[in-house]
């Protein structure tokens, strides 16, 4: 009996004191149809679900920066949940604030080039969250697009509103390309891809977070912190059926609901392009 408590106890520190804190650093290489030679080798940075000042610290966002730094990509994605708006009693002003400390702190992020989504969380407070982003150059897609451009090609980059709190509208959130012009886009919510590719099959790689990759993975069982419209594409990188669409979905760094990861630590992703 006391073994078992011990255990329990030891476990939860385990999990709620050192995993939380181990930041894994993912690399994956993503084959494009018709990659244009100067996209060849374009690396791109993804973090997601800090959460912040909920289960997050500061000090933890900013390893997370160092570590994104060290990496020195061509490219950031930051896919949403930059707060955590709850229904208790947290001030507007408390929101406000966290947005801003987190912006403040992923604004040392060196690469130029960084594009960002909103996620759920955001999206109950938008513009506290848009204007924080706004304030320290992140280059925050809501229902839009731009590109990158290199050498006389093309990379588009789109960004879908929150597709919980918010509405995607995809005519305004997907360009229209040329056959070589890869589409990338940044949505929060994983299992959404599923309406945009019966919406259009010309997005070769969607960026997610939301699940924080289930956050508690016990051996031999699936995920049980999985939230709606993330309970179909969990993790990792994913090739939709019938489809020329990927996804990737980051575990996220914060938590929610509580300040455990087991099995399942905090993601910084570097998703390497190459010609399929």
């Amino acid at each position: 009996m006391k073994t078992g408590a011990a255990l329990a106890v030891g476990l939860g520190v385990y999990a709620g004191e050192v995993e939380r804190h181990i930041l894994s650093t993912v690399h994956r290489t993503v084959e494009i149809q018709n990659l244009p030679a100067p996209f060849h080798g374009f690396r791109i940075a993804q973090l997601s679900d800090f959460h912040f000042h909920n289960y997050d610290e500061s000090f933890f966002v900013r390893h997370a920066v160092n570590k994104l730094n060290e990496l020195n990509p061509d490219m950031v994605a930051l896919t949403g949940d930059f707060i955590t708006a709850t229904h208790d009693h947290r001030s507007a002003e408390t929101l406000r604030q966290n947005a801003f400390d987190c912006a403040e702190i992923l604004g040392g992020i060196h690469c130029p080039v960084r594009f960002s989504s909103m996620g759920n969380h955001d999206a109950v407070t938008p513009e506290l969250v848009s204007d924080a982003l706004a304030k320290f150059k992140h280059n925050l897609l809501r229902n839009s697009y731009t590109s990158v451009d290199l050498r006389g090609e093309r990379l588009w980059i789109s960004g879908l509103a929150d597709a919980y709190y918010d509405v995607p509208i995809l005519p305004r959130a997907i360009p229209q390309r040329r056959e070589h012009e890869p589409i990338l886009v940044l949505g929060h919510e994983p299992d959404f891809a599923d309406t945009l590719v019966e919406y259009t099959q010309d997005v070769d790689l969607m960026l997610a977070g939301h699940t924080h990759g289930g956050q508690v993975r016990i051996p031999f069982l699936s995920p049980i912190l999985l939230p709606a419209m993330g309970m179909k594409y969990v993790e990792g990188l994913i090739q939709l059926p019938s489809s020329r669409t990927q996804i990737y979905v980051n575990r996220g760094l914060g938590c929610m609901h509580l300040p455990f990861r087991f099995n399942c630590p905090p993601e910084l992703t570097l998703l390497t392009l190459q010609p399929a």
